[in-house]
């Protein structure tokens, strides 16, 4: 199979893997309730796992970036994969929180960042043209997975109980994604080396990564990157229990989820192509308004109809701007150390992502109301449109000192 037909195996792989992992992470939110009921844990102290999981997924994501960079992405996934069905099976068996909290906090977080940022790096070494629309597409399984893995855990815990179906996940998770780690390879030589050429002519040479993670391009990814998961991650893992609270059937609470997730399968597909189009840059700004604005709207409904109205839009900006980081981080930073660079971007994004399930935990807890975790999300989401609007040129020959 020639490169051109293999990269669209890279973007079909990448697009699995994410599903599975950053399913089987984000099926806490569906887990919540059943585990809080049968142990008697809080809700604060089952959701600060999911907290957990984005502080590791960001040390790892850097480190797995910087060994895609040195060993290739194969090796990376593959432990991935062994790892993720691993935490997943030993944390169904544990009795004690704190257990919990390092099975399915740490490993499950140290498994699924082997494979974002590993798969959204080596796919762009895959394109030069149509190569917002792949990453986006890679991270469509993200959007796929609560239409798929969310409604699988609701169902494996409605005819059986919590355990049974995370270990059930965990062992669909070896099934399905060691078979995909080994199709996955490095773009071949010649291509790489074609592309690489030519953006270090551009870079007057190339840089080093300390000298990449000290320019304001980076600077102002990371912190809009940061600032727009640590908007969305919030809303988005008590969105479930938010709407049970309004009313909405168990069920048809899970229901909303899944039309985030199938909303944020066409946004990264919009978002994509006008990434293409119209530049990434405009497009992301648009994207991280439009979001701000949503969260807020939350605050205002109560009925199925109107959370699946919403759910529509949030679902769509959020999941349309996710892959958008690592175009950026290519178009500024070129190939040769994209892994280290994209990776230390999402260590960022993780950190961003570890304030909301546990703050939301703490919100409700102490209020019995979600109110403040929407209110203070919305307003860290318009923080995101700040720092997006400082993205400097794309002119890496001249990489502007932080």
């Amino acid at each position: 199979m020639g490169a051109s037909s293999y990269r669209w195996v890279i973007v079909g792989a990448g697009a699995l893997m994410t599903c599975v992992a950053l399913g089987a992470m984000f099926s806490l939110a569906i887990f919540l309730e059943p585990i809080s009921v049968d142990t008697n844990w809080s809700r604060a102290g089952i959701s600060s796992a999911m907290t957990l999981n984005f502080l590791v997924m960001g040390v790892g994501g850097f480190m797995w970036g910087a060994a895609t960079d040195r060993y290739g992405p194969r090796i990376v996934v593959l432990i991935g994969a062994v790892l993720l069905g691993l935490a997943l099976v030993l944390a169904s068996q544990v009795h004690t929180l704190l257990i919990f909290q390092m099975t399915y906090g740490v490993l499950v977080g140290l498994a699924a960042s082997a494979f974002f940022a590993p798969m959204m790096v080596t796919t762009t070494a895959w394109f030069d043209k149509h190569r917002s629309l792949a990453v986006s597409l890679v991270s469509a399984g993200m959007g796929v997975a609560p239409m798929t893995i969310s409604p699988f855990a609701r169902w494996l815990i409605t005819a059986y109980d919590w355990r049974t179906a995370m270990f059930a996940i965990g062992v669909m998770s070896w099934v399905l994604l060691i078979p995909a780690a080994l199709l996955v390879r490095r773009a071949p030589q010649n291509l790489a080396n074609d592309e690489a050429g030519s953006e270090l002519a551009s870079e007057g040479g190339g840089m080093t990564v300390g000298q990449a993670l000290r320019s304001m391009q980076f600077l102002v990814l990371g912190m809009t990157f940061f600032a727009c998961c640590m908007a969305h991650s919030g809303p988005i893992f008590h969105m479930v229990s938010y709407a049970m609270a309004c009313g909405v059937a168990p069920m048809a609470a899970v229901s909303i989820y899944s039309v985030e997730g199938l909303a944020g399968l066409g946004g990264r597909l919009v978002f994509g192509v006008l990434g293409d189009r119209l530049g990434v840059k405009p497009v992301l700004v648009a994207g991280l308004l439009i979001q701000a604005a949503v969260i807020a709207a939350y605050l205002m409904v109560s009925k199925l109809g109107e959370f699946y109205a919403l759910a529509v839009i949030f679902g769509g900006t959020y999941g349309g701007v996710m892959p958008l980081y690592a175009v950026l981080a290519r178009d500024y930073f070129g190939p040769r150390i994209l892994g280290t660079v994209f990776g230390a971007a999402t260590m960022l994004s993780s950190l961003g992502m570890a304030f909301g399930p546990l703050a939301g935990g703490w919100v409700y807890d102490a209020y019995a109301s979600y109110s403040w975790l929407f209110i203070g999300s919305a307003i860290v989401g318009l923080g995101a449109v700040a720092i997006a609007l400082a993205f400097p040129p794309v002119q890496r020959q001249q990489l502007q000192p932080a």
